[in-house]
């Protein structure tokens, strides 16, 4: 006399974790998570990430992960195969979800680049810019920093594995600054500092050290440039000094909000 069949295994969902134009820094915050990789191995089956391992397998993917923005012709191809390929997409970083530091040259004359970097610029084939992932396929949720955070990074696979929507604030850095008891560095200092128009997830980080928030986690939800300005301005700032200091990490993202509160 035989048993119950016992119920069938239950599927893990399949892990894609992709790279574009980038430096690697946010899929190395995936390998940073260490023991709780551990957790996300068990309930995840990788099946594609190169960062980690050689062996990958073919699509389709429950959940992907794509780093980088999209530089070259090549880039659109394969964005657009991954997409297809893929139930649930998340961008991550700067690059993926504004188009990261290269995106300086969306303002610059590309010719002029490459004939400065490479002695043979007629071997290399780039687009004229470069753009985030949503910019070219449907994304379902954008993970910011320049690198992501661990942390909200666990928060957006958990919540892919029960089903809800990723639980990360939308306000700026100066709530972390006070959650973590910091003398404002803008006020109370004069240092340029942009972490009241600079989405959280770093915790305050710059500023708990003594230095201004250089807006590596982009735009926070609600941005009120033309209030901070001229607080820049104040201590010695002109209009040079700010647009660089607006146009490194998330170049696009605070490019768009200027334009959006330009009267």
């Amino acid at each position: 006399m035989t048993g119950p069949t016992p119920p069938p295994k239950r599927a893990r969902p399949r892990l894609g974790v992709f790279k574009f134009a980038s430096c690697d820094g946010c899929q190395l915050t995936l390998l940073d998570c260490e023991d709780e990789l551990l957790g996300i191995a068990h309930e995840l089956e990788i099946a594609h990430f190169l960062e980690a391992s050689s062996d990958v397998a073919p699509g389709p993917y429950d959940l992907s992960l794509v780093e980088g923005s999209v530089s070259t012709p090549e880039h659109v191809e394969r964005i657009r195969r991954i997409r297809a390929e893929s139930r649930c997409l998340v961008t991550i970083g700067a690059c993926a979800t504004a188009g990261g530091v290269q995106a300086l040259r969306n303002y610059a004359d590309v010719t002029q680049y490459m004939a400065t970097v490479y002695a043979r610029p007629d071997y290399i084939e780039t687009l004229a810019t470069s753009t985030p992932i949503s910019a070219h396929v449907p994304v379902d949720f954008e993970l910011r920093g320049c690198p992501i955070d661990r942390t909200q990074l666990l928060e957006v696979i958990t919540a892919f594995l029960v089903g809800r929507k990723p639980g990360i604030p939308n306000h700026s850095v100066c709530f972390s600054c006070k959650q973590r008891g910091n003398v404002c560095v803008l006020v109370a200092h004069g240092t340029p500092c942009l972490g009241p128009v600079t989405h959280a997830g770093c915790g305050a980080l710059c500023p708990t050290y003594g230095r201004g928030c250089y807006g590596c986690f982009g735009p926070a939800g609600t941005t009120n440039l033309p209030a901070v300005i001229p607080v820049l301005q104040r201590d010695g700032m002109d209009e040079e000094d700010i647009a660089r200091f607006l146009h490194t990490f998330n170049v696009t993202a605070f490019t768009a909000v200027e334009a959006e509160d330009r009267p």
